[in-house]
C-alpha cells in the first residue's frame, strides 16, 4: 500500500471553494426549506422512535461535540443507538466492535439511517447543511491532522448529512479510510455545485430505500 503521507501531501496546495456566495446561499435557503419540511412531515416518526428508545431504557437523544464551519464546536444530534459509555475512551472502533455495542433498537435504527433524523435539528440552525462532510470529533482530527495536515481546508464547508465519501466510504475505522474520506470531500469542495448536491441527495434517497449500506 502507498505511504499515507505521500498519498496526502501530494495535494496539500490551497484548494479553492466552487460555490460562489450566491450558490451557497441559495444552498443555505434549500436547507431551511428542506430540514423544516422534514421535521414537518416526519414528526409522527420522530415522536414513535423517540418513544420507542426512553421505553427501552436510556436517554432517547444523543449528543456529542464536533467540529463544524470554520473550525468552530457545535451539538450534534442523534437518536441513541448504543449502549451507556460506549465511547467514553474516544478511539476508534471496529466494525464488529460497533456492532456489539449497539442496542437491539440501535441497529435497525442504523441500519435504516433513522438515527441520524434529529440531524435536521442541526440543519434548520445552521450548523449543518443537506450535503457536505461528515463532522467530526477533536480527537480524530487531531490524529488526521498529523498525516493530512490540509484537513484545514474542510473547515470552509458546513458539515452535512451526506455525501459522495458517506455513500462510498463507509464507515472509517483506520486511517487509511479517514484520508480518502478526507481526499474525496476535498474534490466535492473544489467542484460541488447546486445540481451535484441534488445527484448526491438522490442517490443517497435510493441507497436508503434500496437498502444499501453505506
Amino acid at each position: 500500500m502507498e505511504d499515507i503521507t505521500t498519498v496526502t501531501n501530494a495535494n496539500a496546495a490551497e484548494y479553492k471553494d466552487a460555490m460562489n456566495g450566491v450558490q451557497r446561499a441559495v444552498k443555505r435557503l434549500i436547507d431551511i426549506v428542506a430540514a423544516f419540511c422534514g421535521i414537518v412531515i416526519l414528526s409522527p416518526v420522530l415522536l414513535i422512535v423517540y418513544i420507542i428508545i426512553q421505553c427501552a431504557g436510556g436517554e432517547a437523544i444523543y449528543k456529542q461535540e464536533r467540529v463544524g464551519y470554520k473550525g468552530k464546536t457545535f451539538t450534534i444530534y442523534k437518536f441513541r443507538t448504543m449502549k451507556k459509555d460506549a465511547e467514553k475512551h474516544g478511539i476508534p472502533r471496529t466494525e464488529e466492535e460497533r456492532l456489539e455495542q449497539m442496542t437491539k433498537v440501535g441497529r435497525f435504527l442504523r441500519e435504516h439511517h433513522l438515527d441520524e433524523l434529529p440531524q435536521m435539528f442541526n440543519v434548520l440552525n445552521g450548523d449543518m447543511t443537506l450535503v457536505g462532510p461528515r463532522p467530526e470529533r477533536q480527537v480524530f482530527i487531531d490524529k488526521i491532522m498529523e498525516v493530512a495536515p490540509h484537513y484545514v481546508h474542510i473547515y470552509k464547508m458546513r458539515p452535512g448529512l451526506t455525501s459522495n465519501a458517506t455513500l462510498y466510504n463507509g464507515y472509517t475505522d483506520t486511517m487509511e479510510k479517514m484520508i480518502t474520506r478526507l481526499n474525496m470531500d476535498l474534490e466535492y469542495l473544489t467542484t460541488r455545485s447546486l445540481w451535484g448536491d441534488l445527484m448526491i441527495v438522490c442517490k443517497t434517497a435510493f441507497s436508503i430505500i434500496s437498502g444499501k449500506k453505506f
